[in-house]
């Protein structure tokens, strides 16, 4: 079974709003080998619309010598909305009703695992359906004060267990996550 992985950028306060605005200056080639890794790793792309439009505006104009654009390019990408009539950038397909049977669907599909970028209101609604299997918040060393945050505030209770941590030579820390066991 796949597995799907939920990758988000945060500040030390847990926002996740906008990280265009404040991980910039923080990018290194570490950082860059590690989402290339992650990337490579993983054979589709799950993505809340709000994200997906970012990404469907950015992407398809971009190359780059290590294969980056081309991969996030043409592998197969789901995003889910309510509101998205058609989604034009390529091997997107939008998922707008029963997200938790299609997205079940997809996980027991073969392949390689799914990554969630981003999309905060995704990540949540599939968190409280118990589908997301790992959580990897690249945690930035930086305080914005406000913005959208990874878990919302009033969420249901979410116990989760530490994988893995590296930090990365800027200060970044990687922090893996998995749902803990009831």
């Amino acid at each position: 079974m796949r597995k799907i992985i939920a990758t988000e950028f945060v500040t030390v306060d847990g926002v996740m709003e906008s990280p265009h605005l404040w991980s910039s200056s923080f990018w290194s080639d570490d950082i860059g080998q590690f989402k290339q890794a992650e990337l490579f790793a993983v054979d589709a792309l799950l993505l809340g619309r709000v994200t997906y439009e970012g990404f469907a505006a950015a992407w398809p104009s971009r190359t780059d010598e290590a294969g980056y654009a081309d991969r996030i390019n043409s592998m197969p990408k789901y995003v889910v909305s309510t509101t998205l009539q058609s989604a034009d950038w390529s091997n997107s397909t939008v998922i707008s009703s029963d997200v938790a049977s299609e997205v079940a669907k997809l996980k027991n599909e073969p392949g390689q695992d799914i990554l969630i970028f981003g999309s905060a209101e995704l990540v949540d609604t599939l968190a409280d359906l118990g589908l997301i299997d790992e959580y990897r918040l690249m945690t930035f060393p930086v305080v914005v004060g406000s913005g959208k945050r990874v878990f919302k505030e009033g969420r249901s209770k979410l116990t989760l267990e530490l994988g893995k941590t590296t930090t990365l030579s800027n200060g970044v820390t990687v922090a893996s996550y998995h749902p803990a066991a009831d």
